[in-house]
C-alpha cells in the first residue's frame, strides 16, 4: 500500500503544470484546447499561443476543475486556444504567472479540407498493482509511428486506455507514457470498460466494480471535450469533427440514450464521412466474446455511420458493411466495423477464428503492437493496419464515389441456409444436416450444435438431452415440451426427426432456455446463434 503522502513524491501533482494535452474541441481549423494538472495550491491558470514565427502572445483563460482520486487531490485546467487560422503551425505554453510549462506547437486543420490523416490506437491498458503503473512502452511505439507517419493530424483511440481506470496510479502511469506526443498531437479518447473498472482495494485487486458514471474518466477530462453526448454522461460520449468528417465516441454505459444521441448526431452532420468509436466489438473475431448489450442495443445508431472503430479483442478484425442482419459489398448498404487490435504489445488477447462476418482477421499473438492510420482524401478512405515492425496487416479503400470497397471480397450468399454460432461455421458436421424451414418454422439439429460446442449429449430412443452453459434440456420427438433442470416450457413447434434421421428442434424454441437468441440473416441465407455468456462450454470427463 503506499500513502497520499508518499505518491505526492512520486507521480502526484505540484504547482508545475504537468499532463499537458491537446484535444478537439470546436472548430479544429479555428481552435485548440489544452488541458494540465497542477496541485490545488494553483487557482487559476492560462494559455499563452501564436502562430509560430510571430512576436505577440495572445491568451486564453483556462477553466479550473477540482478533482479528489484516491492518491491525490488536483485541480484540472483546460484553455481554450480560438482566433486561429486554418493550416498554421501555432506554438503555445500553459500554467500561471509562476509556473509555466515549456513551449510547445501544433497545427490547424485546414479550412474545409478534404485531405487529412489520423492514428488510431487501442486497448495500450498496462501496468499491475504495483505503482508507478509503466507506460514506458506506449511511448516508445507512438514517438516511432509519428517518426514514420508525421502526416496524422491526431490520436483516436478506441478504449482501455488504461488498465484500471478507477485509480490515479494507472492514469497518471497513461500520461507518462504520452509524454512528449499528446503536448504537439490532440488525442481524442473514447471510453472502455477497463476506463471505468476499479477496485475497492487496487493493490489487492478485491471487489471489481465499474463505475457507472466513469468518474476518472469524465473528471480529468471535463474541459477537454465538448459537452455534446447524452445529458446524464458527458465526456463518456462526446462528439467532434475535422475536416469532411464527424467523429462519436461512444461510451460504455447507458445504452438507450447513447443510440438516440448517435441517431441525431449523425443525422445532424453533413460531413462526407461518419466515424463511431465504441469500445466492444459488434463484429467480433474471438470463439467466445459476445455482443449481445451492445447489438442490437446500439444497432440503430452505429447503422448511421460508414464506420465503427472498436477494440476490447487486442486482435484485429474488418467487417463486411453490415447493416442489421445482413452482410453486403458495398459502402453504400452498410457499416464497416473495424476492430483495431493490440496499441501496447499486450496481446494475445481472444484467440481468432473466421468469423462469417469479417473479411479480414489477423490473429495477433506476437508481443508487438498494432496500430491503423486513416487517411481521408475526399470521397475515400483508406485505413491501413500495420504491426509496429512495419508489416501491413490490411490495406481497405473506401470508394464512396465509385461504390466500392478494395480490395474486393463480396460477402457470402448461401444457396441453402447454413447454421452458425457465434458467426462460426460448423464445417463438415452440419454437411448433410443444414437448417430446414417446416411450415413457416425455421428447425435446425439439435445433437450436432451441441457436438461442435463441446456439450454435454444424451441420446435415447425419440429423446435427446443436452446440457451446455450450466444448463439442461430435454427434447422428445413430436412434442412441443422441453423438461430442463427449472422446469418445462412449451416450444411453437414440436422437435421433428428430419434429416440423416437427427431431431431437429424449432430454433427460437431452442434457443429459449439455453443463454441464446437466434438471429436470421435473410440477405445471406445463414441462422447465428448468439450467447449472452462468454463462458466457453466444456464437457466434463468423469
Amino acid at each position: 500500500m503506499i500513502t497520499k503522502e508518499e505518491w505526492k513524491n512520486i507521480r502526484g501533482s505540484s504547482p508545475e503544470p504537468d499532463q499537458i494535452m491537446l484535444s478537439i474541441k470546436g472548430d479544429a481549423s479555428r481552435s485548440m484546447t489544452v488541458r494540465w494538472r497542477t496541485d490545488t495550491t494553483v487557482e487559476s491558470g492560462y494559455a499563452l499561443y501564436r502562430e509560430k514565427g510571430a512576436c505577440d502572445w495572445q491568451k486564453a483563460d483556462a477553466e479550473k476543475h477540482y478533482f479528489e482520486t484516491d492518491m491525490d487531490e488536483s485541480n484540472f485546467f483546460f484553455a481554450d486556444m480560438t482566433g486561429l487560422l486554418p493550416g498554421k503551425e501555432y506554438e503555445y505554453t500553459c500554467g500561471n504567472d509562476e509556473k509555466r510549462s515549456d513551449v510547445y506547437s501544433f497545427k490547424t486543420a485546414g479550412e474545409n479540407t478534404t485531405k487529412f490523416s489520423f492514428l488510431c490506437i487501442s486497448d495500450v491498458q498496462a501496468g499491475d498493482a504495483e505503482p508507478p503503473a509503466d507506460y514506458s512502452v506506449l511511448n516508445e511505439v507512438l514517438k516511432k509511428v509519428f517518426e514514420e507517419h508525421p502526416e496524422c493530424d491526431f490520436i483516436l483511440t478506441a478504449g482501455d486506455n488504461t488498465n484500471c481506470g478507477q485509480t490515479d496510479i494507472q492514469w497518471t502511469g497513461l500520461f507518462e507514457g504520452l509524454k512528449g506526443i499528446i503536448e504537439n498531437k490532440p488525442i481524442m479518447f473514447c471510453m472502455g470498460n477497463h476506463d471505468d473498472m476499479g477496485f475497492s482495494s487496487y493493490f489487492t485487486k478485491e471487489d471489481k466494480y465499474y463505475s457507472e458514471y466513469a468518474t476518472y474518466f469524465t473528471n480529468q477530462l471535463w474541459g477537454s471535450y465538448a459537452h455534446n453526448g447524452p445529458e446524464e454522461r458527458p465526456i463518456a460520449n462526446h462528439a467532434f469533427d475535422y475536416g469532411n468528417a464527424h467523429f462519436c465516441c461512444a461510451g460504455t454505459s447507458g445504452y438507450e440514450e447513447m443510440n438516440e444521441w448517435l441517431i441525431h448526431s449523425a443525422e445532424s452532420s453533413d460531413k462526407t464521412w461518419k466515424f463511431a468509436v465504441h469500445h466492444f466489438p459488434v463484429n467480433y473475431a474471438g470463439p467466445q466474446i459476445e455482443c449481445d448489450d451492445t447489438y442490437p442495443s446500439l444497432r440503430d445508431g452505429m447503422d448511421k455511420f460508414d464506420f465503427v472503430l472498436s477494440g476490447h479483442e487486442h486482435s484485429f478484425a474488418r467487417s463486411y458493411p453490415r447493416r442489421g442482419e445482413g452482410l453486403y459489398d458495398k459502402p453504400s448498404q452498410g457499416t464497416v466495423h473495424y476492430n483495431l487490435g493490440s496499441g501496447h504489445r499486450n496481446p494475445p488477447g481472444t484467440r481468432v477464428v473466421p468469423k462469417v462476418w469479417n473479411a479480414k482477421t489477423y490473429c495477433h499473438e506476437e508481443i508487438l503492437s498494432m496500430f491503423s492510420i486513416v487517411d481521408i482524401d475526399g470521397d475515400k478512405c483508406t485505413l491501413t493496419a500495420y504491426v509496429e515492425d512495419g508489416r501491413i496487416v490490411d490495406k481497405c479503400i473506401v470508394d464512396k464515389g465509385n461504390d466500392v470497397i478494395f480490395p474486393y471480397d463480396p460477402a457470402p450468399v448461401y444457396d441453402r441456409t447454413r447454421l452458425k454460432f457465434k458467426g462460426y461455421d460448423l464445417g463438415l458436421c452440419m454437411a448433410k444436416t443444414m437448417p430446414e424451414k417446416v411450415d413457416g418454422v425455421w428447425y435446425m439439429p439439435i445433437g450436432k450444435l451441441i457436438s461442435f460446442l463441446d456439450g454435454d449429449i444424451e441420446r435415447a430412443p425419440g429423446k435427446i438431452r443436452i446440457g451446455i452453459y450450466n444448463r439442461t434440456a430435454e427434447f422428445t420427438e413430436n412434442s412441443t415440451t422441453v423438461v430442463t433442470d427449472s422446469g418445462e416450457y412449451e416450444m411453437e413447434a414440436p422437435c421433428l426427426r428430419l434429416k440423416e434421421g437427427q431431431l431437429f428442434a424449432p430454433v427460437e424454441g431452442f434457443c429459449k432456455n439455453l443463454r441464446m437468441q437466434p438471429y436470421y440473416y435473410e440477405h445471406n441465407n445463414f441462422i447465428d446463434i448468439a450467447s449472452e455468456t462468454e463462458e466457453i462450454p466444456m464437457s466434463i470427463q468423469p
